[in-house]
């Protein structure tokens, strides 16, 4: 079922004409009534009737806002105009919000691709698009926005693992846009029955679970440490080669292939250590 426009007409004007439809009533009641004209009087009384009834047509439309028209069970279409407006009175109305909302989902324990326990949530913006899908296709679309997003963000989460352990795969904590874009499309998928547009997606909470927090905490720990001791390790050679390398080309020493050996060692225990080294003057020769 798709939305379409139903029947409604501007309601200013439309007052004016009920305005003169009960003085015309009135006047032929009190005009008919002193000469016992029972037809007049019937007729007039018939009519205010009718005047009144054609109030209940009057309904408002506010901005950003739909009204579902059912004619007894029958969809009949949507109001969308703003503003004042009339319609078959014998038309239920049901007020539809069209302005953007957004939500954010509780904490979902779930295990990612490579089966870790993670806790994630998110926030999702979205708005109603078609009024006729929202009302009829889902018994409440609201909750079946809540429900649906919670659903696609499982989905979503266990396709993808926490941390990226090869170059160019996508996870959870390092490829924020992709992940929020998969999210978006996932939802919407779901949401499209209801007549409800996702506008946007996004991870709001991603924290690995609390039992195993503790053990990643340390591996990302040891990962820190290794990526940049072997940075330290890259500069400490490419210094000591820059030194043997001048020391040779100046002819400042000469060292036989012992000694650079040694000297090599010493300057990376130097340049890689964590501490501060203490400086040993020799004050012989070099072979003492």
């Amino acid at each position: 079922m798709n939305e379409h426009k139903g029947f409604s007409l501007a309601g200013i004007p439309f007052v004016g004409v009920c305005i003169v439809l009960f003085a015309i009533a009135t006047f032929a009641v009190l005009v008919s009534a002193p000469a016992q004209q029972a037809i007049g009087v019937v007729a007039g009384l018939a009519l205010e009737v009718i005047t009144a009834f054609m109030l209940k047509g009057f309904f408002q439309v506010a901005p950003n806002e739909g009204q579902v028209l059912q004619l007894f069970g029958k969809y009949a279409g949507t109001a969308r105009v703003e503003g004042l407006r009339w319609t078959n009175p014998f038309y239920s109305k049901r007020r539809i919000s069209l302005r953007v909302r957004n939500f954010e989902s509780g904490k979902l324990k779930v295990n990612d691709n490579d089966g870790n326990p993670i806790e994630i949530a998110a926030v999702v913006v979205w708005q109603v698009l078609d009024t006729a899908e929202a009302v009829f296709c889902v018994d409440d679309y609201e909750n079946y926005v809540h429900i649906q997003t919670e659903s696609a963000l499982r989905q979503m989460a266990q396709s993808y693992p926490y941390d990226a352990h090869d170059d160019g795969k996508p996870s959870l904590r390092s490829h924020g846009d992709v992940i929020n874009s998969h999210l978006r499309d996932e939802i919407q998928t779901r949401l499209g029955k209801a007549g409800v547009g996702v506008i946007e997606a996004r991870i709001s909470h991603l924290a690995y679970a609390q039992e195993i927090a503790q053990a990643m905490l340390q591996r990302q720990q040891a990962g820190a440490i290794i990526a940049a001791r072997t940075r330290i390790v890259e500069g400490a050679v490419s210094m000591v080669e820059m030194a043997l390398e001048q020391l040779s080309r100046r002819g400042v020493v000469q060292l036989d292939e012992e000694r650079k050996a040694a000297m090599v060692s010493n300057l990376l225990v130097v340049l890689c250590g964590e501490r501060g080294t203490q400086p040993v003057v020799n004050t012989g020769t070099l072979y003492n």
